[in-house]
C-alpha cells in the first residue's frame, strides 16, 4: 500500500483497487561456520558449483521451492520464496543437512 501511496503522490493515476501479489522474496542470512562447498554440491543434489565462474554454491531445493546461494564464509541469500515462513523452512533445513553431513565447521572463539 505504501508503493501505491508513492505512485499517487507523484500524479499516477490509479483506477480502481491494485490486487497486490507476492512473487519473490529474497532473503540472507549467516549460519555462523564455514561450509566445505565441494563436498556440498556432491551431498546436497540439485546443486551448481563452479568456482571459477562464481564463489557461491547455488542449491535449488524442492521443498520448499527456492534457490539458495551459498557461500563457504557461511552466509547465503535464499531467494523465489512466495512466503516469509518458506524462507525460514528453508534456511533451517539446509543448515540442518549440513549439521548431519558434516558439511559446516565452527571456529572456536580464541
Amino acid at each position: 500500500m505504501k508503493v501505491i501511496r508513492e505512485l499517487k503522490k507523484s500524479g499516477i493515476i490509479i483506477i480502481g483497487k491494485p490486487e497486490l501479489k507476492i512473487q519473490n522474496i529474497v532473503a540472507s542470512a549467516n549460519l555462523s561456520g564455514l561450509i566445505d562447498l565441494e563436498r556440498s554440491a556432491y551431498s546436497l543434489g540439485r546443486t551448481m558449483y563452479e568456482p571459477e565462474q562464481f564463489p557461491g554454491l547455488i542449491y535449488r531445493m524442492d521443498v520448499p521451492k527456492v534457490v539458495i546461494l551459498l557461500f563457504a564464509s557461511g552466509k547465503l541469500v535464499c531467494t523465489g520464496a512466495k512466503k516469509e515462513e518458506d524462507v525460514y523452512e528453508a534456511v533451517s533445513k539446509l543448515h540442518k543437512t549440513l549439521e548431519e553431513e558434516d558439511l559446516i565447521y565452527y571456529e572456536e572463539i580464541k
